[in-house]
């Protein structure tokens, strides 16, 4: 400890990562500086006014809450004397054109019981099978992956050597979608498993068949935030300010300078200098590598570890009163065919027939009346820029099918409710509006991401394109990964 305790670090962003690397450096004894550019902390985890209060424009839910727990705690804190979390019984409400509807819940039994009265027992069984195949997947992977510093090859082939179920799904040429062509025989089920995907900017018939993990976190519970997600990020940035953290908000970063080849110091938009030791980065690493922030850290990644760029998305965030389909707090409306949404999205294009998500905020604690917030979310390309006809495109092909569904809101929200790829792109510089970071397509995606270390001295990352990947649980633990990564460092310097 005597070694860092006079050692300075500014964390750049107060994103998730950023938050949780800023509360463990301090919590250890170091000197931290969190810089926003935005007024309040979150990063995407944002919200946005309504009538009926703030709307999440961001994630909605929590998931892998011991990863959260474990943050509050590395400051002397309990999570539930900061925040109130809303166990949500059914994980998903899913809808589909021909008229059917699937709930599915954390206990496996029970969501092969809705599957079997929904689709026969031989749905259910094919279930059961892939459920336990992504339990196995998710656990070999947990360790060498998402709890290391880097993904480590030697733990993850140790781990499936003895679980000859899981090798298929490692060979380079297995999709998600194969995966799953080769697990259920109703089209459906490949259809909703396949949505898992999108949640780290992938298309199901592009990502690798190792994704099929993602469906384990969520089964493992989710969690509404009292509040909204965003109440998650003042909580912690209100842990951070009790342990001494200065934090700068509206305040841009012109450039991270450095001398005798390691970080010196970040040069702010007003011109004041933050001399340190060390300093996270907690935004798209894109910015690094397109030398947003200088040209002392402009080669501190390879251009490999940033492109391909994931998906973006359109999403309203509102406030209405809605009739007709019988809502809880996560919905998902299918469209008829996959091919529809990711066949225009690989070309660059709005999909011909989007699948939509719909988050009732309000429906947290159950049924709910009068005016009440939605967030929407259609999968989209990575782009910069706007088509005149893009918006009114977009209303039609969200609230018209919805309509179909017979899901209606009084009044629909105004096209300022809209949040476009574009506007991602303004938003988070050198994201060209994607919203996970590198693509995930490809088997070798995640030894590909940047890692918390770059190859500058003193220069660490965290968040979302950062290893080990997106999602809010995912870019805490990148904090972790990138705090642990400077405080070893700075004790051998």
């Amino acid at each position: 400890m005597a070694k860092t305790a006079t050692k300075k670090v500014v964390v750049v962003g107060a994103g998730m990562g950023g938050l949780c690397a800023a509360i463990r450096l301090a919590a250890a004894g170091l000197s931290v500086t969190l810089v926003e550019a935005q007024p309040t902390p979150g990063g995407k985890m944002r919200a946005v006014a309504s009538d009926a209060g703030p709307v999440d424009a961001g994630p909605t839910v929590l998931t892998l809450r011991a990863v959260f727990e474990a943050v509050f705690a590395a400051a002397g804190e309990r999570l539930e004397d900061h925040l109130t979390l809303i166990p949500q019984p059914i994980l998903a409400r899913h809808w589909w054109p021909d008229g059917s509807q699937l709930d599915l819940f954390t206990d496996p039994a029970q969501s092969a019981a809705a599957i079997e009265g929904w689709a026969g027992p031989k749905a259910a069984q094919q279930f059961l099978r892939f459920n336990a195949l992504s339990a196995q997947l998710y656990q070999a992977f947990e360790a060498p992956v998402m709890l290391s510093d880097r993904p480590r090859l030697g733990g993850i082939l140790a781990n499936t050597l003895s679980s000859p179920a899981l090798w298929s799904t490692l060979r380079p040429q297995q999709t998600l979608a194969r995966q799953l062509a080769q697990s259920f025989t109703d089209p459906r089920l490949r259809q909703l498993f396949g949505r898992y995907a999108t949640y780290v900017g992938g298309a199901p018939n592009r990502s690798p068949a190792v994704l099929a993990l993602i469906w384990q976190a969520e089964a493992q519970g989710v969690w509404a935030v009292q509040g909204g997600m965003h109440a998650l990020a003042r909580a912690l940035a209100g842990v951070a300010d009790r342990l001494g953290v200065a934090q700068l908000y509206d305040t841009s970063v012109e450039k991270i300078a450095q001398k005798a080849g390691r970080v010196a110091r970040v040069i702010l938009s007003d011109g004041r200098a933050l001399g340190c030791d060390a300093v996270v980065f907690n935004g798209d690493p894109a910015a690094l590598e397109q030398g947003l922030l200088g040209a002392d850290v402009q080669r501190a990644i390879p251009r490999a570890a940033v492109h391909p760029r994931s998906l973006s998305a359109w999403v309203w965030s509102f406030a209405a009163e809605p009739k007709g389909a019988d809502l809880i707090h996560h919905n998902v409306f299918f469209n008829a065919n996959p091919a529809d949404e990711f066949g225009p999205i690989a070309q660059g294009k709005m999909p011909q027939d989007a699948t939509l998500y719909v988050c009732a905020q309000d429906r947290a604690l159950g049924p709910a009346t009068g005016l009440q917030r939605f967030e929407i979310i259609l999968n989209a390309p990575a782009k910069t820029t706007l088509c005149p006809h893009e918006v009114l495109e977009c209303r039609a092909k969200t609230f018209s099918p919805l309509a179909k569904f017979g899901l209606t809101f009084s009044p629909q929200p105004p096209d300022t409710a809209l949040m476009t790829p574009q506007g991602f792109a303004t938003r988070f510089p050198a994201s060209q509006g994607a919203l996970y970071g590198r693509s995930p397509h490809g088997a070798l995606a995640s030894f590909q991401r940047p890692t918390a270390r770059t190859r500058l001295r003193g220069l660490y990352l965290a968040g979302g394109g950062a290893h080990p990947g997106a999602g809010v649980p995912m870019a805490a633990l990148s904090g972790k990964h990138a705090a642990e990564a400077i405080l070893n460092d700075l004790t051998l310097a």
